[in-house]
């Protein structure tokens, strides 16, 4: 595949953006590849064409880069998409905070179950079926590299919509990062095995040279008291595997942590964390667009994020393993079929070959049915356009159920509804608390 066609969607999410062309264009087979820009917000769209050719030009390569308003022009012809929108905005982000925040239901991230994900997958969906019916018309065959939150929910919704999607997040690699630290081995001398769901999978095999590298971290929990008061330190503890997410998303996940004054502070976590993360990412954007106005400084630095690996590998037949997101079908056989699940994949010139897991030790999977439950309820929700199936996703949501009663998870169902308002199907707009 000569000079391939990328198309970047919701490219306005600059710093994510400048991180994948910085990627992208360090490989020489793709220094002339097409680029195509696309977002809805036309400031930001230029700022993104201007930090293109910026990076390009420190890269010393030469991409035909276009910006394109119109979503089906730039994925005209496409052989990879990128999707990194964020529908609503950090405006929508406050909201999913404020809201429950009235109720006493506190989250984190609030970007992957929960009430905030549950309503995140909700506006984004409209967004996915447009994108998914413009690919049809003009790249079917294209590979979807989707980054968008929430993973799960959203790769569910898509298949059966795109021939071809894979979710991509960085969780396990830099777990795996994390845990070579804390037990003093060079990442590039560990073996790992991790498979579950998005920000939920867990760390099956840990070793080097056949030495089980557990055996080190429990040295390490059992030497430092402040590592035994972090959220996945707690959870591995107790069920015997390591998560591969954040303590600060984990918390939100669970039904045990985030009711509790008490386990918030022994277990530091940070309640409201993403509402900061947000306005950082705003201040973010606007430095780098003050930079491309005066022509300072850009970082031209990679990621190491997977979408620019899986491209080199599908042009070049460069053989990798990555972790993706992607339709259980028999990878982990005590998750249910059709669920989306996370699991080593690999890369080569015939695109992305999943790898069957078998099954998780059945602590790990019960708490991931937990999660898949509620992916499962959101998606057919809006499949379906039954709007009562989006309070059944909140009842069934553990840290949701463990903090509302029933009569205030379908009150603030419908205070979300009403703030969230055209972004949300049109089919799930009803109010429903009596």
């Amino acid at each position: 595949m000569r000079n391939p066609k990328i198309a970047f969607i919701g490219a306005g999410s600059v710093v994510f953006t400048q991180g994948l062309l910085a990627d992208l264009l360090a490989y020489p087979e793709l220094r002339e590849a097409r680029i195509a820009l696309h977002d809805i917000d036309a400031e930001r769209l230029r700022v993104a064409e201007t930090v293109a050719h910026r990076i390009a030009a420190a890269r010393g390569a030469r991409p035909a880069v276009t910006a394109d308003l119109d979503r089906r022009a730039a994925l005209d012809g496409a052989d990879f998409v990128i999707n990194i929108i964020q529908v609503g905005g950090h405006d929508a982000t406050v909201t999913d905070f404020e809201i429950p925040a009235r109720y006493g239901l506190r989250q984190t991230i609030a970007d992957t179950i929960g009430v905030g994900g549950i309503f995140r997958a909700l506006r984004t969906f409209p967004v996915l079926d447009a994108l998914a019916a413009d690919m049809a018309a003009v790249c079917p065959d294209a590979l979807l590299l989707n980054y968008t939150n929430p993973m799960a929910m959203n790769v569910w919704y898509l298949s059966g919509k795109v021939r071809n999607v894979v979710g991509l997040c960085h969780s396990v690699y830099w777990t795996m990062r994390g845990l070579a630290d804390l037990v003093a081995v060079p990442y590039e001398e560990v073996a790992y095995l991790a498979a579950g769901v998005n920000h939920q999978a867990w760390v099956l095999r840990f070793e080097r040279d056949g030495e089980n590298l557990y055996d080190r971290l429990d040295d390490a929990i059992a030497r430092d008291p402040e590592l035994r008061r972090r959220v996945r330190v707690e959870m591995y503890r107790r069920l015997g595997h390591y998560p591969t997410e954040t303590s600060e998303h984990s918390a939100e996940y669970l039904p045990w942590l985030l009711r509790h004054d008490d386990e918030i502070d022994r277990l530091r976590i940070p309640v409201g964390e993403y509402v900061r993360i947000s306005e950082e990412n705003v201040r973010e954007y606007k430095r780098t667009r003050d930079a491309v106005r005066h022509g300072g400084d850009l970082p031209v630095e990679g990621t190491g994020e997977y979408a620019p690996q899986i491209i080199h590998s599908v042009v070049t037949g460069t053989p990798r393993v990555v972790y993706g997101n992607v339709v259980n079908d028999g990878l982990i056989a005590n998750l249910p079929p059709g669920c989306v699940v996370e699991v080593p994949c690999a890369v080569d010139a015939t695109g992305v070959l999943p790898t069957r897991v078998g099954a998780l030790p059945p602590q790990c999977a019960a708490v991931n049915r937990a999660y898949v439950n509620v992916n499962e309820l959101t998606v057919r929700a809006a499949r379906e356009g039954r709007p009562e199936h989006v309070r059944h996703a909140m009842m069934v949501d553990p840290n949701t159920s463990a903090t509302l009663s029933l009569e205030e998870i379908w009150r603030l169902c419908d205070d979300l509804t009403r703030a969230h308002g055209d972004l949300l199907p049109e089919a799930l707009r009803a109010t429903l608390a009596g």
